[in-house]
């Protein structure tokens, strides 16, 4: 079997192609918006992704040396996301699956990144960290659907960085040689300054510590405010995964997300790990940040346990939760 995805639920377009046996990724191919100046606004980033979409998708099946007619099915990421730039994918995908009779398969990006997660580093049954531009999540499986213990509850990690190095004018672009820019201003910081730090239970908040730094880099050096909102943050998600172990009793940490990537995060995570005895697996970079390979396997584990759905109801779903997803490959 067969199944190419599609990722559009962000700054990304992707298409990636998965099969059901070695090498399970045939394809992955993408292209990521970056504005000029400023955040991203969602109809730039939509008509970014309208403008390559065709490219990426040639890209895709010619790295694959495959024609879209040895394709089993269409996998497309329906949410979450950001509602213009899903709209994209959607239309592209549903085009597909009229066009060539093709299988349509939804896919929860989150999910999407967790089954990427599992099938490069070989964990087994870990508590996982889902770490993005839009969502910080500490979960794992059971019965049927990952469990969501602990996560943010405004702001996501990603996305408090991202905003943080954009207002105080180091950004864009957000990451420089696979490191970013929140990482590369922290690493001339020597002080540590005083910012909230809010864990419940859990839980984590990071809007507080947004504020609270971006006010602090009108008084303090800026390598400074930078190391700290970095080690402030980290340690809330650490604090927070610690007790998720305890309760747990996992023997492993499974990273995947965009901010899996932090070098950072990686070595505080295996301090941690070492104190628990417990294995830490992080995705690889080439799959931690939104791309189409994640949604294509996610979609084939799901096209191979009868999942599809009608073109009539392919709905973007923009605030779509990793704990409403059956999860009948898992049971």
């Amino acid at each position: 079997m067969i199944v190419l995805g599609i990722e559009s639920t962000a700054h990304t377009f992707g298409v990636g192609i998965a099969q059901d046996r070695p090498p399970f990724i045939l394809a992955n191919e993408r292209d990521t918006f970056v504005p000029q100046t400023g955040g991203m606004k969602p109809s730039e980033a939509a008509r970014h992704h309208t403008l390559v979409a065709h490219e990426i998708l040639k890209r895709a099946l010619n790295q694959a040396k495959l024609s879209i007619k040895e394709v089993d099915g269409i996998a497309v990421a329906l949410g979450p996301g950001m509602g213009p730039t899903l709209r994209v994918g959607a239309v592209v995908a549903r085009a597909l699956a009229l066009k060539f009779n093709k299988k349509l398969v939804p896919v929860n990006h989150g999910i999407g990144h967790i089954e990427i997660g599992y099938l490069t580093t070989n964990a087994k049954n870990p508590l996982i960290l889902y770490l993005s531009g839009g969502n910080t999540i500490i979960t794992t499986y059971y019965k049927n659907r990952f469990r969501i213990f602990g996560e943010t509850l405004d702001i996501a990690l990603g996305n408090m960085m991202d905003t943080f190095v954009r207002e105080v004018g180091l950004a864009p672009p957000y990451i420089v040689n696979g490191k970013h820019k929140i990482d590369i201003c922290a690493e001339e910081g020597s002080n540590i300054i005083e910012l909230p730090y809010t864990v419940k239970g859990e839980d984590m908040s990071f809007s507080g510590l947004l504020t609270a730094a971006l006010r602090a880099s009108k008084k303090h050096d800026l390598h400074d405010v930078c190391l700290s909102i970095r080690e402030i943050a980290y340690d809330m998600l650490l604090e927070a995964t610690e007790r998720a172990l305890a309760l747990t009793e996992k023997d492993e940490i499974m990273i995947v997300g965009g901010v899996a990537a932090s070098g950072s995060l990686r070595s505080k995570l295996e301090r941690l790990s070492s104190d628990w005895n417990v294995e830490l697996k992080v995705v690889p970079t080439s799959f931690a940040g939104d791309n189409g390979a994640m949604i294509a396997y996610a979609g084939l584990l799901a096209l191979r346990h009868g999942v599809s759905i009608d073109v009539k109801n392919s709905v973007i779903r923009p605030r779509w939760r990793i704990d409403e997803v059956d999860i009948p490959w898992r049971a």
